[in-house]
């Protein structure tokens, strides 16, 4: 890969900037087994992640006779926004990684502009993306739909073949894919099957990023 070619870098938020994926999702697990529902967590992750909040609880709906309350939802983001402001913290490695990349890069996020902001404000990353956060519910395009990257790559002034789109969700690699983007998956040894699959080159640590652009 001719290291020049990387003209921008696309990050997802949740799994890849902060570590916020795994908390949402035992909180979405947790509400929904209240109603009998049960799903290995890994399976959660490999299903749910990086994708539409409403798709998610859809999937996790179809698993139960009894309907979710109404304000499941909502349930949903007092819970894991109160667990976030406690407990979330930026990826190991991932300030460095920002520190020494050279090409302009923004973060393109499945979820509201509020919870990427939050997050990022938390784990200290926010003035790296300011004026650089876009979100799927401003165009309401979701992953696995390219959408999002192609509206943050086009904003950003790049064509998709000049950007690397840096996930760690199966939604979000088939996204990137599926919109001519190069994809790099920060993978678990739970997830790097499927991340490779799903056509991404794999890697592990945050650190080995910059050598990978």
């Amino acid at each position: 890969m001719n290291p020049n070619k990387v003209k921008c870098v696309i990050f997802d938020c949740d799994g890849v900037l902060v570590d916020s994926e795994i908390i949402g999702i035992r909180v979405l697990l947790e509400l929904a087994s209240a109603y009998g529902v049960v799903m290995e967590e890994q399976e959660a992750v490999r299903r749910l992640s990086g994708r539409n909040l409403t798709e998610a609880v859809a999937t996790l709906q179809s698993l139960t006779n009894l309907p979710f309350a109404a304000d499941f939802i909502e349930q949903y983001r007092t819970r894991s926004y109160a667990l976030f402001e406690k407990e979330v913290k930026p990826v190991e490695g991932i300030r460095e990684v920002l520190e020494q990349i050279t090409v302009p890069f923004c973060v393109a996020s499945s979820g509201p502009v509020k919870k990427i902001e939050l997050n990022l404000r938390l784990t200290g990353l926010l003035p790296f993306f300011e004026g650089n956060i876009f979100s799927a519910y401003t165009i309401n395009s979701w992953k696995p739909d390219p959408g999002i990257f192609l509206h943050a790559a086009a904003t950003m002034g790049f064509n998709p073949a000049d950007c690397v789109v840096v996930e760690d969700s199966l939604a979000g690699i088939q996204a990137a894919k599926a919109g001519g983007f190069r994809a790099l998956g920060y993978a678990s040894e739970h997830s790097a099957a499927y991340l490779a699959a799903a056509g991404a080159e794999v890697f592990y640590q945050m650190k080995q990023l910059p050598a990978l652009l």
